[in-house]
């Protein structure tokens, strides 16, 4: 494999900023670019469910069961507006994740139709010299399955995809806790996982980052994951909070530094301007690629339990 390093920045957004506008959106993630770019970061990663900030902007008397299409509403122009953000400041952004709805073809004419066709929760990676990448999350929540709230489909698939030498994968929130998803990417010999993830509670970002550092221990591999802060206010009145952080998990190894973790802030419920911007320089691609490929101290590969039986006694 090409010989690589790749810095990240993680901006756990503060969702209680007010917006007007899609546009006064993207100036913030402008100001966040640039930022990122300045420190020398390759990559941005935000949360899931970023258009979480967009509903403070969101029309009059929206229901639960609306605001997924409302959001989506929205997905078209704010891909195009990232997509220039990422091209202009040569910079991968990984923009979270916001729902999308499902393209039905129609059998005859061939035509994308949206008609009941339902919406993913859906990561949007944008590659300032490659293609745009999706991901839609494959383990929904139980708010994101109602069909009194959210009624998003799950996805079905895991795309695995190289960029600058580097094999990565995305994992969405919720998924990152699948061991199952673990095992069944282990044999892929990925180098880095992003993680756009949304934890309303402490309990929840633990969840979520505990098994990030150990997939990152699992798979030999760096594991990114970031959440957002606050609470967006609709029509004056705040939304549910949202505690989280931002983390670069490493696989537990002496060359690595023993603890597992190359960038790690603590998780908050509140916070000021924009929201915590953390920067991880040079992630040691080439070093996990050793310690995956027989260096590592302990750890025998991609193990599937295969020879192993259950015996209830």
């Amino acid at each position: 494999m090409t010989t690589c390093n790749l810095s990240l920045a993680l901006w756990a957004v503060n969702l209680e900023i007010p917006l007007e506008s899609l546009q006064e959106w993207i100036g913030q993630v402008r100001t966040r670019v640039e930022s990122a770019k300045s420190s020398g970061a390759d990559l941005l990663v935000m949360p899931e469910y970023l258009s979480e900030q967009w509903m403070s902007f969101a029309p009059a008397g929206i229901c639960p069961d609306e605001e997924i299409p409302w959001m989506a509403t929205q997905a078209s122009e704010a891909i195009e507006l990232l997509k220039d953000l990422s091209s202009n400041y040569d910079i991968a952004i990984l923009a979270g994740t916001f729902p999308v709805a499902i393209d039905i073809k129609d059998e005859l004419s061939g035509e994308p139709v949206n008609d009941n066709g339902g919406y993913y929760n859906r990561a949007h990676l944008f590659l300032p010299d490659g293609p745009y990448i999706t991901q839609d999350k494959l383990s929904l929540t139980p708010n994101e399955r109602s069909l009194q709230a959210w009624n998003l489909t799950p996805g079905n698939k895991v795309k695995v995809f190289t960029w600058r030498g580097v094999r990565m994968a995305i994992l969405v929130c919720l998924d990152i806790e699948m061991p199952a998803l673990s095992s069944l990417i282990a044999d892929q010999n990925i180098d880095l996982v992003l993680v756009p993830s949304m934890t309303s509670k402490l309990a929840g970002y633990n969840r979520v980052f505990g098994c990030a550092k150990a997939r990152a221990i699992e798979l030999q591999a760096a594991v990114a994951v970031v959440g957002p802060i606050g609470a967006t206010s609709f029509l004056g009145e705040k939304r549910q909070n949202q505690t989280s952080a931002a983390a670069v998990y490493l696989p537990c190894e002496e060359s690595l530094g023993h603890k597992g973790i190359a960038s790690e802030i603590s998780p908050s419920d509140t916070t000021v301007g924009l929201g915590p911007l953390i920067v991880a320089k040079d992630i040691p691609i080439e070093e996990i690629r050793k310690l995956r490929n027989g260096s590592a101290e302990v750890w025998p590969g991609g193990w599937t339990a295969d020879h192993v039986v259950v015996e209830e006694v």
